[in-house]
């Protein structure tokens, strides 16, 4: 049986789609508001690329190299990174809301905690990616690369012709990974088999190396990735807290609540499991104090409602043969 919310906190589709509606804006608007600082953006995917190079981390090197050597891991990556960001999130929030009442308000309210904090870090430090860097830098974009395979052009994972509306310096923090480790804690947590824990634990690891391989993140993006669906989930639930206590007194300002009635039953009387029936009154007493439906009292048994005992057969016999001795002397 799936977990069920009570009736008062199950979330409304009416509601909710709303209120993703406006987080999308939000985080698409600062996506657009960031666009045109190249150079601030360049400066700081360089930082994070010497960085790595320090402490020998920069995994995006040899995996770039290997999705670009062989086409059988390149193209599938890249479908993965163009897709599966936007189908299986929403996918899983959904099966969320209709099959985890319960547990959907703290799932939803992490991922769009989470994803506004993203979009603080986007507008903060605007990264370029390792694909858009000087070629010197030895990245080979492989959505570009494989780009006649798919619906994708060169503007990252924005179908051909829209670039314009995506902000391709918005590197850090890697979203992708985050919202990946979002579905990996859903299936691992909520799944029902153990093919879903499986993928819970395979796939926000598979997508940290879709997104190095491809070159549109560094391995620090997908670390801050991670860090900031950590802070998401230890805000979920004091933000659910304080939601449903600005309900509440938004409830109680706009009027209380009527208390209900008790159901009638039997022209304004109530009975109860267990209650005893009152018995007729006794002939010529009127019943209670003999008003219209005034109570009638309950009356001790006595001799007079004793049943008359029924002669057996034999004993009938006999009492008309003692009858006949009788008359007969």
């Amino acid at each position: 049986m799936y977990r069920t919310a009570p009736l008062g906190k199950r979330p409304r589709w009416w509601t909710e789609l709303p209120l993703i509606a406006v987080v999308y804006a939000l985080y698409s608007a600062g996506r657009l508001l960031v666009r045109g600082d190249v150079q601030s953006a360049v400066d700081h995917g360089l930082s994070i690329l010497d960085l790595e190079k320090t402490f020998r981390i920069n995994f995006e090197h040899p995996l770039n190299r290997l999705f670009t050597d062989h086409p059988a891991l390149g193209i599938p990556a890249d479908f993965a990174y163009a897709s599966l960001h936007y189908i299986l999130t929403p996918a899983l929030l959904v099966w969320a809301f209709r099959r985890r009442p319960a547990d959907y308000r703290f799932l939803r309210s992490w991922l769009m905690i989470s994803t506004l904090i993203g979009l603080i870090g986007f507008t903060l430090l605007p990264t370029c990616p390792p694909r858009l860097l000087d070629p010197s830098e030895g990245f080979v974009d492989t959505m570009r690369m494989y780009a006649e395979y798919g619906w994708w052009g060169g503007d990252a994972s924005a179908p051909r012709g829209l670039g314009g509306m995506t902000n391709q310096y918005a590197a850090m923090p890697s979203l992708h990974v985050g919202w990946a480790l979002w579905c990996g804690v859903v299936m691992f947590r909520h799944g029902r088999t153990t093919w879903a824990r499986i993928a819970g634990v395979g796939y926000p690891l598979a997508i940290a190396l879709v997104v190095m391989g491809t070159a549109n993140h560094y391995f620090l993006d997908a670390v801050a990735g991670t860090a900031v669906m950590g802070a998401g989930f230890l805000l979920a639930k004091p933000a659910v807290r304080a939601a449903d206590r600005i309900r509440h007194r938004f409830s109680r300002s706009t009027g209380k609540e009527t208390a209900g009635t008790p159901a009638n039953v039997t022209a304004g009387c109530e009975t109860s499991a267990g209650t005893a029936l009152p018995r007729a009154a006794a002939s010529g007493s009127p019943a209670g104090d003999g008003s219209r439906g005034a109570p009638e009292r309950l009356r001790e048994a006595d001799a007079s409602d004793q049943i008359p005992r029924q002669q057996a057969p034999g004993e009938a016999g006999d009492s008309r043969a003692d009858g006949a001795a009788a008359a007969a002397r």
